[in-house]
């Protein structure tokens, strides 16, 4: 892998990103069909711009992977530096998607370790380089972390540390329903929804609590039961969920940055699992 491919990786995660930024209606988060209304252009403008603002960080990860060869304690502490800058530089570019470049960043990095990996493989790689320690992290906990130890959630650590398991849902879920004739936007609609059903998105717990998450759980639960967003029922399920969460200022961020991963591993030639 050249500095080229390093590139390469960075753009596709990115245009992952950018290609979930554009879903709609995605339940929570911005709505790209509504950007007549000033707030909705100017908070999905920012998205955009902060997402490109990943791309520099994204490949200097891929570049220290390439340069290590393996998952090691240097790599863990390289990519976690790497990380923290490139999250200074999204938040001079508007700020946003800290989940999605913890995703994104140990996906692009485990891809680059051994560029012919299929999703499964590239998923156990990354859970390689999460298992070991970031020593130079901040010794003060993050919102997310404190979040995860009060209320026992996985949180992004635990994400990548099993292997990124909602990641591996997601691309189970674009790829039953491309194949039952669905779009590829409400396939996509559906991997989220089948994220959004069993994750314990941090986010939602900081802002709705338990039982605000295991409201939205269920909703997307619904979604799914009533045979997704491609099915007349489980569109207005979507419609109806989406009204309640951006009426309660409720938002699924962290099931949006896992979707993000699947959907960079999706557009990998060695995608399938």
């Amino acid at each position: 892998m050249t500095s080229r491919e390093d590139d390469a990786l960075a753009q596709a995660a990115v245009a992952a990103l950018t290609g979930q930024l554009a879903l709609a209606p995605k339940p929570g988060l911005p709505d790209p069909r509504d950007l007549d209304a000033r707030s909705t252009r100017r908070e999905h403008d920012s998205l955009r711009w902060s997402a490109r603002a990943l791309a520099p960080g994204l490949a200097a990860m891929a570049a220290s992977a390439r340069r290590t060869g393996e998952a090691t304690p240097v790599l863990r502490a390289e990519l976690g530096a790497i990380g923290r800058c490139t999250e200074h530089s999204v938040g001079l570019a508007g700020g946003g998607h800290k989940g999605a470049l913890w995703a994104l960043g140990f996906l692009v990095a485990a891809v680059a370790l051994d560029p012919r990996a299929k999703a499964r493989e590239i998923a156990a790689n990354a859970r390689k380089i999460a298992a070991f320690n970031d020593k130079g992290a901040p010794k003060r906990p993050s919102r997310g972390s404190s979040i995860s130890v009060k209320y026992g959630a996985a949180g992004a650590r635990g994400e990548a540390r099993a292997g990124f398991p909602h990641v591996r849902r997601a691309l189970d879920a674009l790829a039953t329903a491309r194949k039952a004739g669905a779009t590829e936007n409400q396939a996509r609609l559906d991997a989220l929804m089948t994220v959004m059903s069993t994750l314990q998105d941090t986010e939602l717990l900081y802002t709705a609590g338990p039982l605000g998450l295991r409201q939205v759980q269920a909703g997307a639960r619904e979604i799914l039961e009533a045979g997704g967003t491609a099915t007349e029922a489980g569109a207005e399920a979507l419609r109806t969920l989406d009204a309640d969460l951006h009426e309660k200022g409720w938002s699924p961020r962290g099931s949006a940055g896992l979707l993000a991963g699947a959907l960079f591993l999706d557009g990998l030639s060695g995608a399938p699992l």
